[in-house]
């Protein structure tokens, strides 16, 4: 009988409730890796035990390992061969790991399994014994994939070593992404209001060095009387286990000695990962004080920094790799009073902290673990030609950031990272698309207290932005105020964005409170008598989706007629413009483009009219051209927008433009059944989870935002209005798109034989020459 598991990677490594770093990275490594992709591969654990304490491991760890006996690998490899579900192993490599028979016993496990193998080395030795450096070339022989976390770590493995660079990849130490939270406000949370925080953290060993760090704080506390110095963690089990809590019981005399009993305060527990986060967000300067200079990697130094804390460190090869003058210090090993002056230096410059704070966030942004999950998944897949197979798992739907940006005005417009920015105001536009937004959340949740409070607020900032003559002003200041940015832009786009706003509101009454609903179509009504003079392609296409929504409920035949209008003067900017080479509306693509052939398909709906839909699957397949580069959506760039005969800029990637595409891709499919564009609408939403030319996620699980743009080599690591709904549109149709699939998956008629169930083509299209399908998003 054919096994039906899904392929899987076991991974070779110590796991918790064992305590110790690698432990930890391995975990966070699988978890990220199994919430990021759905597939090919799923990710399982060996627990590497060195002894025979019995432990009660998580679910994902499906096999144990005790490394101190040989049979025990030969007995694990049988297991892996007979498992047909087991397509790779890959070993965490660290030598206290493997330390019984010298190392010999792994690789006689490895030679042993007939699998693909692959190994991350967390150490690379630029000084090993000979005998080392042997097993670690034995390894590299083995294994046809080689992970190391630094640059450094693969240089030495090449020169040095003689490994082969092509099996080699980088992959950083990953780092958890966090919600951006003012120093302050977390001191208070933890009644540390008022003082100036030093801290370090992990597992305590004399390594650490943290005398060198009590022997600085010395001559820091008579500079910053108000600093306090945190050793967050307990000591390592293995430390303890060999000689008790010497080495802490030293540190509390010391501080004794030297007079710092109000300047230390040492946390002797294992934090869990919500609690270190807080640590970290409250802490000014993080101190790395590591005395090992052959330390390659240090996951307490980058969750410090990915936590946005200016960084002193000694000289380490991932400081060293990592830190510039942007993030931090780098001090000498065992310097007591490099660390005092830097640590002052940078305690009594607060701007030039915040400044160190924000740049290390920046800097370390790319690490976050869905990153390096997507970094590790590509390097793997690269090698066996598997990487379109990769499958990206959608995060669940949550309106926490949302929620954040919205005051009793309504939506904020910008965000100072992930803290809404209440001096940027607010406009019609972000309120308009944030209202949409929850509408259509509302089709896949109903019409709960939340989406009804949210809508209600957004509604009412439209309402207080319609004028007396029905059109509408954008921009408001922080208390609600009109501004005078208002009277030096045109707001034909914004005028249409209400437009579509309204509709979208009166389509989806049912899941509304009745006042809403009300509202929203008596300010939509009080649009009727302008909304035919919209000239501006975009503002024209928006007017008709919200036009079309409304009719979808009340079926109003100068509606039609208002929408026709509009369609035929988008015609005929098409015919002005549209040449043989350059099929589109505009001599030039640049936001929002999906909209325009979206609208035109939602004109020939409404009015059956077949020249709009020559038009919106003419124009539509040109646009699709420009922006799918193999299975790639690439965003035309808003550094330059897109004209004939010129080679745009790569680079300038706003969600908007995504949302947008999988909206037409939606209304295209559902229309016309072609499988092709359903699978673009994956493909266009996966470019927020990482199929990106960055590889780079766009969606912050910490927050629920998004980044507002993907530049040539980084993130904009803000997550303003715009964006932020933006996702939650493409997010929300991308839901609504999976329960129409199962709906219909549902409905098709089974034809049954004696061991086979057939199943028959997919529905036909869901618009024929006799039938109007209405789509109220």
């Amino acid at each position: 009988m054919k096994n039906t598991a899904p392929d899987r990677v076991l991974v070779l490594t110590s796991y918790p409730p064992r305590v110790c770093g690698i432990a930890t990275y391995t975990q966070d490594l699988v978890s990220a890796l199994n919430k990021t992709f759905s597939g090919p591969d799923r990710y399982t654990v060996c627990a590497v035990e060195n002894s025979s304490i019995d432990r009660a491991y998580p679910s994902e760890v499906t096999h144990r390992l005790n490394a101190m006996y040989p049979d025990d690998h030969i007995r694990l490899a049988g297991e892996v061969d007979r498992d047909e579900s087991i397509k790779r192993v890959w070993v965490q490599h660290e030598f206290g790991l493997y330390q019984a028979g010298e190392g010999q016993y792994l690789l006689r496990f490895l030679n042993a399994v007939s699998k693909p193998v692959a190994i991350t080395f967390h150490t690379v030795l630029t000084s090993p014994s000979a005998e080392r450096a042997e097993m670690v070339r034995a390894l590299g022989e083995r294994a046809s994939d080689i992970v190391v976390l630094t640059e450094r770590s693969a240089r030495v493995l090449r020169d040095q070593y003689g490994i082969e660079a092509r099996k080699i990849s980088v992959v950083p130490h990953g780092t958890h992404a966090v919600q951006w939270i003012e120093k302050q406000r977390m001191k208070e949370k933890h009644g540390l209001q008022g003082r100036r925080v030093l801290s370090t953290f992990g597992l305590l060993s004399a390594n650490k060095d943290i005398e060198m760090a009590l022997d600085a704080l010395v001559s820091i506390k008579e500079r910053v009387p108000n600093v306090l110095y945190l050793v967050l963690g307990r000591t390592h089990p293995e430390v303890v286990q060999q000689e008790g809590e010497q080495y802490r019981e030293m540190l509390l005399r010391k501080v004794d000695e030297l007079g710092l009993q109000d300047h230390v305060r040492f946390v002797d527990r294992y934090l869990e990962l919500d609690e270190l986060l807080d640590y970290l967000q409250l802490t000014d300067v993080y101190l790395f004080t590591s005395k090992d200079p052959q330390q390659a990697v240090s996951g307490t130094f980058a969750y410090a920094m990915g936590s946005g804390c200016p960084v002193i460190s000694t000289r380490i090869p991932h400081a060293a790799e990592v830190l510039d003058e942007g993030t931090g210090v780098l001090i000498d090993f065992n310097s007591p009073d490099q660390l005092a002056q830097a640590t002052i230096a940078l305690l009594l410059d607060p701007e030039r902290m915040d400044r160190m704070a924000r740049n290390a966030l920046h800097r370390m942004r790319a690490t976050a673990w869905e990153n390096v999950a997507i970094a590790h998944a590509r390097a793997f897949a690269r090698r066996t030609g598997t990487t379109g197979e990769l499958r990206f798992q959608w995060p669940p739907i949550t309106l926490g950031h949302l929620s954040r940006l919205t005051d009793r005005i309504g939506m904020v417009q910008f965000c100072d990272l992930s803290e809404p920015d209440i001096d940027s105001g607010h406009t019609l536009d972000d309120n308009a698309r944030a209202l949409i937004a929850v509408c259509i959340h509302a089709d896949n949740v109903g019409g709960n207290e939340e989406v009804r409070d949210l809508a209600s607020r957004y509604l009412e900032h439209i309402v207080h932005c319609q004028q007396p003559d029905g059109r509408f002003l954008n921009y408001t200041d922080i208390d609600g105020a009109f501004t005078e940015q208002n009277f030096g832009e045109n707001l034909d786009d914004s005028h249409g964005r209400a437009l579509w706003a309204l509709g979208i509101c009166v389509a989806h009454g049912t899941l509304l409170d009745g006042n809403t609903s009300q509202k929203a179509e008596q300010g939509l009504r009080a649009t009727f008598h302008w909304a035919g003079e919209l000239t501006s392609p975009r503002a024209m296409a928006f007017a008709i989706k919200g036009l079309h929504a409304y009719n979808t409920v009340r079926r109003e035949e100068r509606v039609t007629a208002l929408i026709d209008r509009l369609a035929a003067r988008l015609q005929r900017t098409y015919a002005d413009t549209a040449t043989a080479n350059w099929n589109w509306f505009e001599p030039i693509l640049t936001y929002g483009n999906a909209a325009l052939p979206e609208a035109m398909l939602l004109a020939y709906l409404e009015t059956k009219n077949d020249i709009y839909r020559e038009t919106a699957q003419g124009t539509f397949s040109f646009l699709l051209a420009h922006l799918f580069k193999g299975d790639m959506l690439r965003v035309i760039s808003n550094r330059t927008w897109m004209e004939p005969g010129i080679t745009p800029d790569q680079f300038g990637e706003q969600p908007i433009d995504v949302a947008y595409t999988i909206s037409a891709l939606a209304l295209f499919h559902d229309t016309f059944g072609i499988p092709e564009h359903a699978r673009k609408m994956h493909l266009a939403f996966e470019w927020f989870l990482g199929r990106n030319h960055l590889a780079q996620v766009m969606y912050n699980r910490a927050t629920g935002g998004c980044y507002d743009g993907l530049e040539e080599h980084s993130v904009n690591l803000n997550q303003g209005a715009e964006s932020t709904v933006c996702y939650l549109i493409a997010r929300s149709l991308m839901e609504r798109s999976r329960k129409k699939a199962q709906q219909q998956r549902a409905l098709r008629p089974v034809r049954r034989t004696s061991a086979l169930v057939v199943i028959p083509e997919p529905l036909r299209p869901l618009v024929r020459d006799n039938q109007k399908t209405r789509i109220p998003a």
